[in-house]
């Protein structure tokens, strides 16, 4: 066998060490990379980079003796190293001690396979022409590009606001609803909130609920006024593509905030909703794009809301403005069988992290009602706390236990209407879906909108005692339903 020196270019050697990462980073997190910034950091990150590492070799190996003596060696801990390392991170995403692991690992694996870099390198490409193979299948079967789903029966897009208090929508993640936390499986006291809402003049829904089952289902339809019913997924989809970009993007509630010449925030602490760049609609944000990596999975920095709005509230107080208010918390049990640490103790971590967001709420209602007494305030969680289950993937089998089915779903809403007058139409805020278009009928004083209501019911994906598809669980009086959603 000839010299690797002669055999090997630095080209082939480093995107063999690269492509096969690059392409299952697109294949396992296509929704949260599909940016054409992320694409291009990405080419970057996985492919040119081992390669000019790799050229950078070379050019060392004739000018340097070390380097000329094992540059085989040298060539393989480019590869091998370079290939977990990435590998690594397309899996787990940016944990750097682990990374730093999987290197040190592998950099002492990577002498036992100096003499068989070529087979290496084949292997690699192998792998790359699999899972290109994977993605190119997934994309085909699952990247619905169709916004059909979004199209409005009337002309609320276009509505003009009477009323025009400032408008704080804050989102507690996975805050049930009022009933459904006195009872199993929740069993929580919340009394000494509920009054502290009540004193600050809010009024409690208390069986309201979510749609869908996570934040970026639930969100974007709210956010679209309509159902998506995940848009049609098929058996392996792991995400709807573009329902993350209709949280944050142009969407029709921002579009109309925009239009009625109110200044719109999106203040999160966490980038999880904008990890994938999407043209922001609004006109500020919290974490801007410049100050997110582009290695970022979404919880990997943070920002103190609470200052946020405290700068937000001096900085915008003579204009009219549209605030949405992200909290991770109580957020939800955790996802995964071998997360759970059992229904029991994922409950008593639940309770933990509900007085947590209770404290926090706190605080934001006060820094609001203090500084902004006129202004219509809604507390709206994007879903339930999934307490009663082992684990949040248990959704996706067969459930038809009610409590079970409520848990997913109770979502909290509270709402403070300016100057405590009511609309006689607020009995219509029974799920997400529907939320803004009572909020835009109170503020344009225009009850027409409430003749085309998306229907109030509740959807699961289903893949598991029961054949593959999207099934209606609550229908649209509230009872527990378990019906496959024809497409």
């Amino acid at each position: 066998m000839k010299n690797l020196h002669n055999t090997k270019s630095p080209k082939i050697v480093g995107i063999a060490s690269g492509l096969y990462p690059f392409l299952y980073n697109y294949y396992s997190n296509f929704t949260l990379v599909d940016s054409l910034a992320q694409l291009l950091f990405f080419i970057a990150f996985f492919l040119v980079i081992p390669i000019i590492i790799n050229f950078l070799l070379k050019i060392f190996s004739k000018k340097i003796t070390f380097a000329a003596k094992h540059y085989d060696l040298l060539l393989t801990f480019s590869n091998v190293v370079g290939f977990a390392a990435l590998l690594t991170y397309s899996i787990i995403g940016p944990v750097k001690k682990i990374i730093l692991l999987v290197m040190i690992l592998m950099f002492g694996f990577s002498f036992l396979l100096k003499k068989h870099l070529n087979k290496v390198i084949i292997l690699e490409y192998i792998l790359a022409l699999i899972v290109a193979i994977q993605l190119a299948v997934y994309v085909g079967n699952n990247i619905n590009l169709s916004s059909g789903w979004k199209q409005l029966p009337d002309n609320i897009s276009e509505v003009t606001f009477k009323k025009r208090p400032n408008v704080y929508i804050i989102q507690p993640d996975g805050y049930g609803n009022a009933n459904t936390l006195k009872s199993e499986p929740y069993h929580i006291d919340n009394s000494n909130f509920e009054s502290f809402l009540i004193e600050k003049d809010f009024k409690i829904y208390p069986n309201f609920r979510s749609n869908y089952t996570n934040t970026i289902t639930s969100n974007s339809s709210m956010f679209a006024m309509k159902h998506h019913y995940y848009k049609n997924p098929k058996g392996n989809t792991k995400e709807a593509y573009g329902l993350r970009k209709s949280i944050a993007s142009n969407n029709v509630v921002v579009s109309v905030f925009n239009k009625n010449n109110y200044k719109t925030s999106l203040i999160i602490e966490f980038p999880y909703i904008i990890v994938n760049r999407p043209t922001l609609g609004y006109d500020y944000c919290s974490i801007p794009y410049k100050e997110l990596s582009f290695l970022s999975r979404g919880f990997d920095m943070a920002v103190n809301s609470l200052d946020e709005m405290k700068k937000a509230i001096k900085e915008n107080k003579n204009q009219a403005n549209f605030y949405f208010i992200e909290k991770i918390l109580p957020g939800h049990i955790s996802v995964t069988k071998n997360q759970s640490k059992g229904k029991e103790e994922e409950r008593k971590v639940y309770v933990e992290n509900f007085e947590k967001a209770n404290l926090w709420l706190r605080e934001m209602i006060a820094l609001i009602t203090k500084n902004d007494p006129s202004a219509l305030v809604v507390i709206v969680a994007d879903h339930g706390g999934y307490v009663g289950l082992n684990y949040t993937s248990e959704r996706h089998k067969k459930i038809t236990d009610p409590k079970l089915i409520n848990s997913i779903f109770a979502s909290t809403l509270a709402i403070k209407w300016p100057d405590n007058e009511t609309p006689r139409f607020d009995d219509k805020l029974k799920t997400n879906v529907n939320l803004f278009r009572v909020l835009f009928s109170y503020l344009a004083e225009d009850k027409t909108y409430l003749n085309n209501y998306e229907k109030d019911e509740s959807f699961l994906i289903v893949d598991e005692d029961a054949p593959f598809g999207v099934y209606k669980v609550i229908d649209e009086n509230g009872k527990v339903d378990f019906k496959k959603v024809d497409f």
